[in-house]
């Protein structure tokens, strides 16, 4: 019954109800949806946000630790678990079998002016690791951790991401990986070189991203 009652609140949360954007947003799905008709023998697949969506601008690093893989990327800027949740839903992955999803999403529900609280991004996490277990049931799914966020470690988001986190990690069906201490320097505080606004990567930090996963990527990929 408490099992019940909790999968009940969980799915009541905001970051597990999907809901679309529009402008130009709606207009970059349309465009997802189009390339995931062409991309039959994608074997990689990444789900997030800006922080993901940013691996566009640093190619070099990407096709060195990915592209043997043949990656798709989702990640859109802004997007909070929802939105991930209603894109996934909508089309973009119609049809695509990869072999592994990598999926890091959650800042933006806890972050932007409107925050939510880390049950609405724990919530969210929860229903796209749902759907893509269920559309794709051969998909192996690497979930990581929220990366940290703010320059030092006493900022509030730190502790939110913390409890987010805790949570992914007892996530059942998926490999859990957080790599966020790997971001900090030896106090805890993030460097402008790896995060210039202390929340987006510079190329340093993906690189430092790339060399953290791209052996677990590579296992789940044979």
């Amino acid at each position: 019954m408490i099992a019940f009652v909790m999968a009940v609140l969980l799915q009541a949360q905001p970051g597990a109800t999907p809901v679309p954007k529009e402008g130009g947003w709606l207009k970059r799905h349309e465009g997802f949806v189009a390339a995931a008709k062409t991309k039959a023998d994608c074997g990689l697949l990444f789900l997030g946000d800006s922080i993901t969506d940013g691996w566009s601008g640093k190619k070099a690093v990407f096709e060195a630790a990915f592209g043997a893989h043949k990656p798709f990327n989702l990640g859109v800027s802004g997007d909070r678990t929802q939105h991930v949740l209603w894109r996934i839903q909508n089309g973009e992955i119609d049809g695509l079998k990869p072999k592994a999803a990598v999926i890091m999403i959650g800042t933006n529900n806890i972050g932007q002016k409107d925050p939510e609280p880390a049950a609405s991004a724990i919530a969210g996490i929860q229903a796209i690791v749902a759907h893509l277990k269920k559309t794709t049931p051969e998909t192996k799914i690497l979930l990581l951790g929220v990366f940290p966020r703010g320059e030092k470690p006493d900022h509030p988001l730190r502790a939110v991401i913390q409890e987010i986190n805790a949570a992914a990690a007892k996530i059942e069906g998926v490999r859990f990986l957080d790599i966020g201490d790997k971001f900090l320097q030896p106090d805890k505080s993030i460097a402008k070189e790896v995060m210039p606004d202390f929340l987006h990567l510079s190329e340093k930090g993906y690189q430092i991203w790339a060399d953290a996963i791209k052996d677990e990527v590579a296992a789940l990929m044979k």
